[in-house]
Order: C-alpha cells, then sequence, then structure tokens
C-alpha cells in the first residue's frame, strides 16, 4: 500500500502545481514562453484540456494501474520475505544438520576410542594369561630338567665312585700284588671326593 499511497501523493502534487500554473497572471509567462500566453483562448483550452486529461488519467490509473502495480509490488515483497524465511530455514536446519553431524562424529570417534582401549585391554589379558601359562611350562620342565640332571648327576657320581674303586683296587693289586681292604678303600676315595666336593 505504500507505494501506491506515494504514487497517490505524487499525481495530488503535479496536479496541484498545474492548476496554481493555470492561475498565475498570463504576463509573468507571455514575456519568456509564448505557450504559456494565456491572453489567447487557445492556451487557455489547452490548459483546461491539459487538466482534465490529467484528472482523467489520474482517476484510471489510481482505479486500475496503481492498484495492480501495489499489488504486484506487495506479491514481490511478500515472495522475498517469504523466500528470505525459507533461506533462514534453510540455513538454521544445515546449521542444525552440521550440529547433528559434528556430535555425531565425535561420539564415533569417543565410541571408536574406546572399542580400541577395550580391544587393547584383551590383547593385554590374553598376553599376560599366555605368558603365565608358558611361564608355569617351563618352571615345570625346568623343574622335570633339573630333577633329571639331579638323577643323571647322581647316577654319574654312583658310577664314577665305582669306576674310582675299581680302578683304585686294579692299581693297588698290580702294584702291590694283593688285593686291598674294600673298607679302606672305599673310605679313601670317599675322602677324595668330598675333598673335590663331588658326594
Amino acid at each position: 500500500m505504500r507505494p501506491m499511497k506515494a504514487m497517490k501523493y505524487c499525481c495530488v502534487i503535479v496536479f496541484s502545481a498545474a492548476a496554481s500554473l493555470a492561475m498565475l497572471p498570463a504576463a509573468a509567462w507571455a514575456e519568456g514562453m509564448p505557450q504559456l500566453d494565456f491572453s489567447t483562448k487557445l492556451t487557455l483550452s489547452q490548459v483546461v484540456w491539459g487538466a482534465i486529461i490529467f484528472a482523467l488519467l489520474y482517476h484510471l490509473l489510481s482505479r486500475t494501474g496503481l492498484p495492480w502495480v501495489a499489488t504486484v509490488l506487495e506479491e514481490r515483497a511478500t515472495k522475498i520475505a517469504k523466500d528470505l524465511d525459507e533461506a533462514r530455514a534453510a540455513k538454521a536446519s544445515a546449521d542444525a544438520d552440521m550440529t547433528e553431524a559434528e556430535d555425531a562424529t565425535s561420539k564415533a570417534r569417543a565410541e571408536a576410542q574406546a572399542a580400541i582401549n577395550a580391544a587393547l585391554e584383551e590383547a593385554q589379558k590374553a598376553a599376560a594369561v599366555q605368558s603365565e601359562a608358558l611361564n608355569a611350562r617351563l618352571e615345570e620342565r625346568l623343574k622335570e630338567s633339573e630333577t633329571q640332571i639331579a638323577a643323571a648327576r647322581a647316577s654319574a657320581m654312583r658310577a664314577l665312585r665305582q669306576v674310582a674303586t675299581e680302578t683304585a683296587a686294579t692299581v693297588v693289586t698290580r702294584l702291590t700284588g694283593s688285593t686291598p681292604d674294600a673298607a679302606r678303600l672305599n673310605s679313601a676315595i670317599g675322602s677324595v671326593l668330598a675333598a673335590r666336593g663331588i658326594d
């Protein structure tokens, strides 16, 4: 409605100016502008008919053209306002989607980190269990090996004592020609082996 009112005011001002020009003394305008010499009937009739035509055109335009222009301007302003509202709504929706995407990304990142941490903990627990089982097997084999080594050492020591006793008996018999006393021989060999740290 504002453009229509502005055009109406503009037409009223122009019409008022034309009417006031028609009322000015003809002598003031006749000196420089002969076409405004109001002393002739032709000029006066032209001004009157011009005012009538202007009034008719103003009336026609105010009833048909100006409302149509005002309607077009209003529709355009409404469409622009609607487009702006839609653009604002689209921007708000895009901002909300962006925020939601950032939240989803942060949540997914946190879940992935939690899954990685859980997997690491599981792997560490499994490695600890396997390490304990391996250590237990190694301890058991070590004990078995120590037992076998101790048994082999004891067997070797028995064999060594027997071989040493037999060898000493053979040497003494060959050197002296008589069989040595078994108790004394065992005692002497035991003393020698004990002196060397062998039971």
